[in-house]
């Protein structure tokens, strides 16, 4: 028979929400949040079409294909998404979110991937907008385009599981601005690597060449595998400190 201790304990573990619908309820906040203020996706798509008009007339080339191609569409997402992991946990540091979540009987791996799904979300947006836009200042021909889209879907999903671990350890820094791309970049050299290599064979002059893409593809997805698994192990400790 239950003691009057154990059905109180099962009684708050019932009522006790789920990692995922903890995550779902924070990831409906911050997509509520950026419709209603706007703060990230418009910065992020202004700057990326800014720096395709630079590229474009600071290299003097009307065509881009091949490694040329994918540095400077790659590049630019991952500045360009900069800007969106330097503001993933300001509501948090400033209205007391983090107090919030550690006080909120829900697993601290919720916030994670509520904000790893939330960057993911708006790089999706980003691309949306930027993917055309290249492809009007510099591609000859689209077709490489479509395979292009699971190379940056990849990249997005590692950009997100580094991102926001080293956004949450820089959000209570006054210095956060200049220690998000500091620390976050030197990580993302692989992701870069990777997704370049892919890439560049996608764009290629001569339409697109599958040779080596399923290399470099492996590629990311094992670093997104590790670094998401990275994440779930330590997060907990990281939102404590």
């Amino acid at each position: 028979m239950m003691s009057p201790a154990d059905a109180a304990g099962a009684g708050r573990d019932e009522r006790r929400p789920s990692t995922l619908a903890a995550l779902r309820a924070i990831l409906a906040k911050d997509l509520r949040v950026e419709l209603r203020t706007l703060q990230s996706v418009p910065a992020m798509a202004l700057f990326a079409i800014t720096t395709f008009v630079l590229f474009r007339y600071g290299l003097d080339r009307e065509s881009l294909s091949g490694g040329l191609a994918a540095g400077v569409l790659l590049a630019t997402v991952l500045f360009a998404a900069i800007l969106a992991v330097n503001r993933l946990f300001v509501a948090e540091r400033d209205e007391g979110g983090f107090d919030a979540i550690r006080l909120a009987p829900i697993d601290g791996s919720a916030l994670l991937g509520a904000k790893a799904a939330a960057l993911v979300i708006y790089l999706l947006v980003l691309e949306a907008i930027a993917v055309p836009a290249f492809g009007l200042f510099f591609l000859d021909s689209w077709s490489g385009l479509a395979p292009l889209l699971g190379v940056l879907l990849l990249a997005d999903l590692g950009l997100a599981a580094t991102g926001v671990l080293v956004s949450s350890i820089a959000a209570n820094s006054r210095a956060r601005d200049l220690l998000v791309p500091l620390v976050l970049l030197p990580l993302l050299v692989p992701v870069m690597i990777a997704a370049a290599g892919a890439s560049q064979e996608l764009l290629a002059a001569g339409g697109p060449s599958y040779d080596g893409v399923a290399k470099w593809l492996a590629v990311l997805a094992f670093y997104d595998m590790t670094f998401a698994a990275v994440g779930f192990a330590v997060y907990d400790y990281l939102l404590e400190d």
